[in-house]
């Protein structure tokens, strides 16, 4: 039966456009210029378990093998198959769905991290969710022994997204990959054999649409789902407090219907009207004749009317007649009709009746329920779908009648998406339940009356006369019930008149005149609701119910306890404010725009980047105006929430937009001013985590804002702006105002140098680097004008740190008369930066500082730290060591090099007379990192992270007591030493640097004391 069926049957897909054409044909199409002489080992993907099984079970006629992949809920099952023309190994696994999603890049996820405006231009990225890593494990490691892969999604929209995802993933990891495509409809054997037959490629214009879908999806809603939810919820804090207040495209349009429907009735005006009603009681029964008039809305002229009837109420039969009347069986079943029905006759919600479609169909007992087609296929073989239900006790006997007289004859509708035939049973189910076996029922009584033949009848119509007034009665008699026997869904009943001839008369039983009055309209149902959005092009047949179910789980309508829409509060506020605006975004009209464009990319006649750019300026410029009408949204509101909260009238409601300062010279992204949690300033690259540029302001800088001016020595390629910075009072050497402009570019070194931006610093500036060339993205260019001169140096800027080291020249209080002789030590006093006396102690923690001596603030709040035993400057003459005279424009200061001062390791970063590896002078850095090194300096290479040699030196190994090296501050190396500490890497070639050390002798780890263990020490017992 499946060879005959195979023969007569043949249904192919190409893209969106589907056609039916002979396999042969459809195949060397697919497949022209490829070789398929190595393949001897194909995966393929499914888009969910259940299909791959489904499908796995028939290629392998039940024996397939099953084995476990990195995903517990996706399973990998293999057989042999005879496919390009030669019998090789099929791996069949699943995704669960998307494989990839798309969001903003982490700097701008975060609700506050930028002006919701900014998100329709900021850059979007597309990655695997960690909770689906496992199946991109899974298809990386299956890829790999293939040479071929074939894409088993469902044929729509989202199903070759989807299979591109998967593309996407294996390709990655073997780029010679041949790629196809099995274009089906059910699975069935047939169907799933036919499609390995008729290999095709995927349709790269069908996932563009959805590419483009989901990015506007994406930008669209994130703006205004931000700006209506920060917004409302501060002006609403004690009703809207935390609520999410979201925003879609298609999700308002859909409460735009529900709202538009219940103001319709709230504005209703019932009106009066009048009729003529006669009545004849017969023997055979009562007989209601209606007025041909119907209705008159006029009293007065329906009271004469009525008058003159009564005057002679004989009524005279003027016409009878009798004509055949038929009614229609069902069209073929597509999505829309089948939530509909659903909704209406079985009380299943649109989105539990698609959840249990597609389960049904991934089972293989229906055809692919995502569908817009209602014409069967001339090639669908449908007498045998019917000859499966044959078997059934209660529809068996009528499928079996349909079978004996002609087959299947079905109604043809009007439309067809070229891809999926109409749903209908694919095999009989007998051992459903609950809502699986009431939704599969219908699909297969639906079917069936749909195959078989329309009810017939005779109607029977009589027309009286009374005072020149007609009157109509109608009856019917049902002859042939047909489709009606299978489909108990609908009604259509008998309705007997008695025999009246034409000319004769009788006396009506009742001539009375009836007012009533017009009805609004009802609220709307959920098959109404699809109707309308069926209507006005919003959403697919795949996204109507989902669309549904937003609108209800934020609240923004209820139902009824007869199942119809109501509208909130927020919801009519909502769409009220935004009406009030003047911008009819609650109408369908800006989203069905898109699907037409969404439809126009499928078949290849606009450009996906076109559609883009068109739509985001559209709702971009929607919001600017929005948010600048916003108030018209609070007023609207505040008719069902009260009065808005005063106090968010004071409160900056958005973070401000972005104000860049300069372009990154790591990736090129804006870097903006931040503020430090504990206050203090940064400069941050929007590109972060994955660049980790910033620039750290010390503490001694009180304010920090962006001048207008821009830098003209730096601004190449992209402009520099200068920043306005202030000084707390004493943090600056001396003749040095405490406010002014500067770009922090590096072309000035004093500005440089005050702030301690090691992240900014280069080489050395040593003869040796005269000639080199800087790197082209350099930092740029800083101007002071303290002093009347401009110093311009082109330099490259490092690579990602943390904040970095702040060292004694923040803190020249601590410094002062820091100079000590050998006569007596104590004549001058060590002071911290709050110019209290500082206090002397001892590290009493075990470690190389174990007993030494330092200073620290006697309050506890300035962060002052010195070491006791630091030497005063040999040639210093009062200037402590550690405190460079800046290098700069200021009149009256000395530029002298910071590391011609003394042999020790230069305070300022360098590494005094210790050499790294690249033969420049190296920096000096602390341990900050917790542990027994912690405070501990060391030497390493002084140029930028990514250009380092890897030269590492502890700064106490190779130094006499006597010239122990200048500490830095608590906050010293916090970003240049992270990793660094007790388990640091430095390479075997260290050692030819570093004088042999003394090996320390073992100590308890209970007691410390050397000798024992902590198992032996006496301590333990």
């Amino acid at each position: 039966m499946l060879r005959m069926i195979g023969r007569t049957r043949l249904f192919a897909f190409s893209g969106v456009r589907s056609f039916f054409c002979p396999r042969n044909l459809c195949f060397s199409q697919a497949v022209e210029g490829m070789s398929f002489r190595n393949i001897q080992r194909v995966l393929c993907v499914a888009e969910k378990n259940d299909a791959a099984r489904g499908i796995a079970d028939i290629l392998s006629n039940g024996r397939m093998r099953r084995r476990e992949g990195f995903s517990k809920y996706n399973k990998i099952y293999e057989c042999q198959y005879h496919l390009f023309g030669r019998n090789v190994t099929v791996v069949m696994t699943s995704v669960s769905g998307h494989l990839l999603t798309q969001d903003f890049k982490l700097p701008f996820r975060k609700w506050h991290s930028c002006n919701p405006l900014v998100l329709f231009d900021a850059d979007i990225e597309k990655f695997c969710p960690e909770n689906y890593m496992d199946i991109k494990r899974t298809l990386e490691r299956e890829v790999q022994p293939c040479q071929a892969l074939v894409i088993w999604t469902d044929c729509d929209r989202e199903g070759e997204n989807i299979g591109f995802e998967i593309i996407h993933v294996c390709k990655t990891v073997k780029p010679d990959l041949q790629v196809f495509r099995a274009r089906f409809s059910e699975i069935t054997p047939y169907a799933i054999r036919a499609a390995c037959e008729n290999l095709t490629q995927p349709d790269q214009n069908v996932s563009d649409a959805v590419d483009v879908r989901q990015e506007l999806d994406l930008r669209i809603g994130a703006a205004f789902t931000r700006f209506q939810t920060l917004r409302l919820q501060k002006i609403f804090p004690d009703v809207l407090a935390e609520q999410l207040i979201s925003y879609g495209s298609c999700q308002f349009p859909t409460l735009g219907f529900v709202v538009e429907r219940f103001k319709a009735i709230e504005a209703f005006v019932a009106e009066t009207f009048y009729k003529i009603k006669v009545t004849h009681e017969h023997e055979e029964g009562m007989v209601d004749f209606s007025w041909k008039r119907n209705r008159l809305f006029n009293h007065t002229a329906c009271l004469v009317l009525y008058h003159m009837c009564m005057e002679d109420p004989v009524a005279t039969v003027v016409d009878v007649g009798s004509k055949p009347k038929s009614k229609w069986r069902p069209l073929p079943l597509d999505t829309v009709e089948l939530e509909k029905l659903a909704s209406r006759k079985l009380r299943i919600n649109a989105k539990e009746t698609m959840k249990i479609a597609e389960k049904l169909y991934t089972q293989g007992y229906i055809s692919y329920p995502r569908t817009e087609t209602n014409i069967f296929p001339k090639n669908l073989h449908l007498p045998h779908l019917v000859e499966l239900q044959t078997q059934d006790p209660q529809w068996g006997a009528f499928a079996q009648r349909i079978l004996d007289q002609g087959g299947p004859t079905p109604r043809q509708g009007n439309k067809s998406d070229q891809a999926h035939p109409p749903i209908h049973p694919t095999k009989y189910g007998a051992n459903l339940q609950g809502n699986d076996q009431r939704l599969y029922e219908f699909i297969v009584r639906h079917f069936l009356a749909c195959c078989s033949r329309d009810a017939k009848g005779q109607e029977t119509t009589v027309e009286i006369d009374i005072a020149k007034e007609r009157f109509v009665a109608h009856g019917l008699m049902i002859l042939e019930r047909n489709y009606l026997e299978v489909y108990p869904y609908e009604r259509w009943s008998d309705k007997v008149l008695p025999v009246y001839e034409q000319g004769s008369r009788f006396q009506p039983t009742r001539v009375e005149m009836v007012d009533g009055e017009t009805c609004p309209p009802q609220l709307l149902t959920e098959a109404d609701l699809i109707s309308l959005m069926e209507k006005h092009g919003i959403g697919t047949d795949a996204t109507h119910a989902e669309h549904i179910e937003t609108i209800k789980s934020r609240m923004y309508v209820g139902l009824t306890p007869d199942q119809r829409f109501l509208p909130g509060h927020l919801g009519m506020g909502l769409v009220e404010g935004y009406d009030s605006m003047g911008y009819e975004m609650s109408k369908p009209d800006l989203r069905a725009e898109l699907e037409a464009d969404l439809k126009l990319i499928c078949e290849g006649k606009k450009d996906k980047s076109i559609v883009l750019r068109e739509q985001i300026q559209k709702y971009k410029q929607v919001f600017v105006e929005a948010v600048q009408k916003a108030k018209k949204l609070d007023e609207a509101l505040s008719q069902y929430f009260g009065e808005v909260s005063p106090a968010s009238e004071q409160e900056d409601i958005y973070p401000a937009l972005p104000d860049p300062v300069r372009k990154c010279p790591q990736c090129d992204s804006d870097m903006v001013l931040k503020t430090k949690k504990n206050g203090g300033y940064f400069l941050s690259c929007m590109g972060y985590p994955t660049c980790k540029s910033a620039v750290w302001f010390p503490d001694s800088v009180l304010e920090v804002s962006k001048d207008g001016s821009v830098c003209g020595e730096c601004s190449r390629p992209h402009p520099v702006h200068r920043l306005k910075l202030k000084f707390k009072p004493g943090s600056l050497p001396p003749l040095m105002p405490l406010e002014f402009v500067g770009c922090i570019g590096g072309c000035d070194e004093t500005l440089r140098e005050v702030l301690d931006l090691r992240y900014l610093q280069g080489p050395p500036r040593t003869s040796q680097w005269a000639g080199q060339q800087t790197d082209p993205l350099q930092v740029n260019h800083s101007s002071n004008h303290t002093g009347g001169r401009q110093t311009s140096h082109n330099l490259p800027l490092a690579g990602p740190r943390v904040p970095p080291a702040r060292t004694a020249q923040n803190h020249p209080a601590s410094l002062v008369n820091r100079g000590r002789n050998n006569n007596n030590e104590d004549n001058n006093a060590v002071v911290c930066n709050c110019g209290q006396e500082a206090v002397l102690l001892t590290v009493r923690k075990e470690g190389p500082n174990h007993g030494r001596q330092f200073y620290k603030c006697s309050a506890g709040t300035c962060g002052f730290f010195l070491w006791d035993n630091q030497p005063a400057d040999d040639a210093s003459g009062g200037v402590a060591r550690g405190f460079a005279p800046l290098s700069g424009t200021l009149p009256g200061v000395d530029r002298r090099p910071a590391r011609s001062w003394g042999k020790g390791p230069d305070p300022g970063g360098g590494g005094g007379d210790v050499v790294c590896r690249c033969d420049q002078l190296a920096a000096t850095r602390t341990v900050q990192k917790e542990g027994p090194n912690k405070g501990r300096p060391f030497h390493t290479c002084s140029k930028p992270r990514e250009q380092q040699c890897g030269f590492f030196q502890w700064a106490d190994e190779n130094l006499a007591p006597a010239s122990s090296s200048f500490p830095s501050t608590p906050f010293a190396g916090e970003g240049s030493t992270r990793g660094l500490g007790s388990k640091a890497k430095r390479s075997d070639s260290d050692a030819a640097l570093r004088p042999p050390t003394t090996k320390r002798a073992r100590t308890c780890g209970l007691c410390h004391q050397p000798g024992h263990t902590r198992k032996t020490c006496p301590q333990s017992h």
